[in-house]
């Protein structure tokens, strides 16, 4: 370990230890995160500068003249710029970030993150503006309710995307100071593989693919056949039954031996990120054509199974595959 090295991460803990709401930025927390004293900034703004100069020389100008006049707008100027700030540091006081959210998506398209505050201290809040790396949103809350704010997060990998550092700020009502503080949640979300554009044709396994007649309430109607011993009530066409004279049977079809297997070891040749991203496609597309599928990878099998339970296995496993 360098001198560097070794005096830096000595400033580090000296900082964690005498200002933590500075070097939280750096660590997620968990949920909920609430904004006090301690780790709220305000600064005032190039606007609030120029103000400050100006009423700096109207203070000078008073004073040197003994114009009474000119002091009491100086003073009431400076309360109503001490109000706003106060006004901005109220409005972030007591927020609460309880909640982050996001539906999966796929490498390459963007996730939307969901964010729920809520506050400690009911009083309204209004000019709050979320940032997250380029992306900016305005967020209000009203007294004792919750409000949710949408960021748009592009993507280009699958596996776990970090939500990382937010900052919520706000600049109301004057525009003279800026309030901030910085949020880290430790939320992560699910990005699923991107999906081969152009792959080949599903494998076909457990049969040639075609329906098999059988008995069965949740099925499609086939046709009407003669009575059986055995056969259940339920399935009886009564209303056929009555017209021919003897009792009909209703058929249906089940679409056994219609599974796929989708085999890791059978792609050959194929590249790991190839074969990841021909997989996804093919558990997508084998839900579409209402099939049961079975994902076959190293050291794990899924299914054969289908459903958006099984889907979303499938493609977290395909997501969090490590080749």
């Amino acid at each position: 370990m360098t001198v560097a090295t070794a005096a830096r991460q000595r400033l580090l803990a000296f900082a964690e230890r005498r200002l933590p709401a500075l070097t939280r930025l750096r660590h997620p927390e968990p949920l909920p995160i609430v904004l006090h004293r301690r780790r709220i900034y305000v600064l005032p703004t190039v606007f609030g500068l120029w103000f400050g100069l100006l009423l700096g020389v109207m203070l000078i100008g008073a004073l040197n003249y003994n114009n009474n006049p000119a002091l009491i707008l100086s003073f009431l100027l400076l309360a109503v710029a001490f109000t706003g700030l106060l006004h901005g540091y109220l409005a972030l006081r007591g927020l609460r970030l309880v909640e982050v959210s996001a539906e999966p998506a796929h490498a390459g398209e963007p996730v939307t993150l969901r964010l729920r505050f809520d506050a400690v201290e009911p009083r309204p809040r209004r000019g709050l503006v979320l940032r997250h790396r380029n992306q900016a949103v305005a967020v209000e809350l009203a007294p004792a309710s919750h409000a949710d704010a949408l960021l748009t997060v592009p993507t280009a990998t699958r596996g776990w995307l970090a939500v990382g550092r937010l900052i919520v700020s706000v600049r109301q009502p004057l525009g003279m100071f800026v309030s901030w503080s910085w949020l880290h949640p430790d939320r992560r979300v699910l990005i699923y593989p991107a999906l081969e554009a152009q792959p080949p044709p599903l494998p076909r396994h457990g049969g040639d693919g075609q329906p098999q007649r059988r008995r069965g309430p949740d099925e499609q109607l086939h046709g009407l056949r003669d009575y059986r011993p055995g056969d259940p009530l339920r399935m009886i066409a009564w209303k056929r039954s009555a017209q021919l004279g003897e009792l009909q049977v209703r058929e249906v079809e089940s679409p056994r031996g219609r599974d796929t297997v989708l085999d890791w070891d059978a792609l050959i040749g194929v590249a790991p990120e190839a074969r990841i991203r021909r997989l996804a496609r093919w558990v997508v597309d084998a839900e579409r054509a209402g099939l049961n599928s079975e994902l076959r990878l190293p050291g794990q099998r899924l299914g054969p199974d289908r459903g958006p339970t099984h889907v979303h296995r499938c493609l977290r496993a395909l997501a969090l595959l490590d080749v």
